[in-house]
This record gives structure tokens, C-alpha cells and sequence, in this order.
């Protein structure tokens, strides 16, 4: 059954959650971290394209594993809204990956050890997002116009994908965090292995592995103002956000290091991002039946035209790279 409300009647189910489900979800979460942790990736080593598509396609099986028995568990609406969160936030992680791989090729990073440094990167982000989603539900709860707000965000944001060209990529040494700590923490510019500190002449100091996670810890806060008005536009229900955003975080890394190898041929994957915000943008902005008090548009996409219309966006982006030509641009 829909929650009451007409302007969530879609986005909000009314479905039972118990405490135990919760904690089987997070313990099912946990043992996956800690497997790829401590088994996996026990030792450093740098992945091989095989490997590493071999572990996405483990990943991207587990999430919609993880999607069935959502769906199972509480009818199609709420497996459709998971599915439809699962690949917008497994979509926007492309944009994290192209980041990722400008701020670890910056602070020359050997790929040996990325992914140690991406591990503690994706745990940042799994609990920014969780803390994201349940602010975003309050503020809607009690401040419905702030849709107007995430749409509009969303809308500039798949704006600003559609214009950005190669010589506007995301730079670390810009970083005002970045500056700042340097002024006031001792940096080595030395490797220890994967440590993120290390002491030398007698003295603590934070290894350029810690520097390369604080640019990309500060970099999810900016990725996490897309994704999480976006996955507000398609579900409004805390389990539901929080299991399929954490199942596409967490083939992030296995992720980035197939992109590492073949992220040049995908062309147009940025260009299918900028459509896709600019869709969920577009849809947010539309859902509300009133705001304060006046009427609104009050059109509601259901939940399986949203879904038709990412896959599409995203394997047209994908198969489109592949057959089209890539046009060569002629800034210098």
C-alpha cells in the first residue's frame, strides 16, 4: 500500500522494515567489505584488466541479486524503485571514476596501491551518502519546496556534464582543502607501502596515499550533491536508497580499474550522464502536486518509464561509443 500523501503516493512506500532486515542488510555489507579486504585484496598488487572485469561483473551480479530479493521481499514498486536507484547511482559513478583517475595519476599512485586507497575512499562515501539520504528525506518531510531546489541542482549539473570538455577536468592541486592541509599537517612525499601515515626524522606525517584520499573524500561531497537529489527523485524510502546506493558503490573500485584500461573508448557515457541528470531534474521538478499551497504540475513518471529511460540512456551511450566515430576536438 501507498503512503497517504499525494505528492510522495509514488516515491514513498508504505512497506514494513523490521530492525532484523536492517541488520541483515548491514551485515550482509559488512562481510562484503571485509571479504574484498581481507581475502581479495589482502595483498597489494596491480589489477589486471581480466581481474578487474571479472569483480565488476561479481559486483553488478551481487546488486541485482541483492535487487531481486528486494523485489521479492516487497513487491515490484519497491524492486522497481531499487533497480531504477541501483543504476542511477552505478551511472553517476562514472563521473567519480574519471575524477578518481585524475587525482591518483596526479599524486603518482602506483596501482598497486589504489586500491587500498579507494577502499577507505568507498566507506567515506557509503556513510556521506547515508547521512546525505536521510537529510535530504527530512528536509522533504518538513520543507516540500526543496524539490524545486534538487531539481534545479540536477538540471545544472547535467548542464555543466553536457558543456565540460577535457581541459576543464577536475584539478587536485585547486583544491582549497587541499592547500589548506598542507599548510598546517607535515606531508611526506614518500611512499610507506599502502600506510596513510608514517614517521620521518622522528616525526608523524601523513603519506601522499593520505593526501590522494582526502581529494577524493572531498570530491564525493561534490558528486554526492548530484546523486543523492537524484536517487531522492526516484524512491523516498530510506531502505530502499541505502541498499541500492551502497550495492553500486561498492563495485566502484573493480569499476574504476576496468575504466583505467578502456575508459577512452566510452566517449559518450559523459554525454548520457548530462541527459540523465537533466531527466531526473526535470522529473523531480514536475512530481509535486502542490508547493506551499499552490498547485503544481503533480506528474509522476511511474517507476518503470524511469527505468526504461536510464538503461537506455546508458547502453545507447555505451554502444554508441563503440560504432560511432569519436570527434577529434580542435582546441589545442
Amino acid at each position: 500500500m501507498l503512503a497517504s500523501t499525494a505528492s510522495n503516493e509514488i516515491l514513498e512506500l508504505s512497506i514494513q522494515v523490521s530492525w532484523w532486515h536492517w541488520a541483515l542488510l548491514g551485515g550482509w555489507f559488512l562481510f562484503l567489505i571485509l571479504f574484498d579486504i581481507l581475502v581479495v585484496h589482502r595483498k597489494d598488487h596491480a589489477p589486471s584488466l581480466r581481474g578487474s572485469a571479472i569483480q565488476s561483473s561479481i559486483w553488478i551480479a551481487l546488486g541485482i541479486g541483492l535487487g531481486a530479493v528486494v523485489w521479492a521481499a516487497y513487491g515490484a514498486e519497491a524492486g522497481g524503485q531499487y533497480f531504477n536507484g541501483y543504476l542511477i547511482e552505478k551511472s553517476l559513478s562514472v563521473d567519480n571514476v574519471f575524477a578518481w583517475s585524475v587525482i591518483l595519476g596526479y599524486f603518482k599512485i602506483p596501482k598497486k596501491y589504489q586500491h587500498r586507497v579507494l577502499f577507505w575512499g568507498i566507506f567515506g562515501a557509503i556513510v556521506l551518502r547515508t547521512i546525505f539520504v536521510f537529510a535530504g528525506i527530512a528536509i522533504i518531510e518538513r520543507f516540500e519546496p526543496i524539490l524545486l531546489v534538487f531539481g534545479l541542482i540536477l538540471v545544472y549539473s547535467g548542464y555543466k556534464l553536457l558543456k565540460t570538455h577535457k581541459e576543464d577536468e577536475f584539478n587536485p592541486a585547486n583544491s582549497r582543502l587541499f592547500k589548506i592541509v598542507r599548510k598546517f599537517i607535515p606531508v611526506s612525499h614518500n611512499l610507506d607501502g599502502h600506510k596513510l601515515f608514517t614517521v620521518e626524522n622522528g616525526k608523524r606525517v601523513v603519506t601522499v596515499l593520505f593526501m590522494a584520499l582526502l581529494v577524493i573524500e572531498t570530491s564525493d561531497v561534490v558528486f554526492a550533491v548530484d546523486s543523492v537529489p537524484a536517487i531522492l527523485a526516484v524512491s523516498r524510502t530510506p531502505f530502499i536508497i541505502i541498499a541500492s546506493n551502497a550495492a553500486a558503490i561498492l563495485g566502484m573500485r573493480a569499476l574504476y580499474f576496468v575504466f583505467e584500461f578502456i575508459k577512452d573508448k566510452f566517449w559518450l557515457l559523459n554525454h548520457a550522464l548530462g541527459v540523465l541528470l537533466l531527466f531526473v531534474g526535470v522529473k523531480m521538478l514536475i512530481a509535486p502536486d502542490k508547493i506551499l499551497g499552490f498547485n503544481w504540475f503533480g506528474i509522476h513518471l511511474p517507476t518503470l518509464v524511469s527505468l526504461g529511460v536510464i538503461t537506455t540512456l546508458i547502453s545507447g551511450a555505451i554502444i554508441g561509443s563503440l560504432v560511432l566515430p569519436r570527434k577529434v576536438s580542435s582546441k589545442p
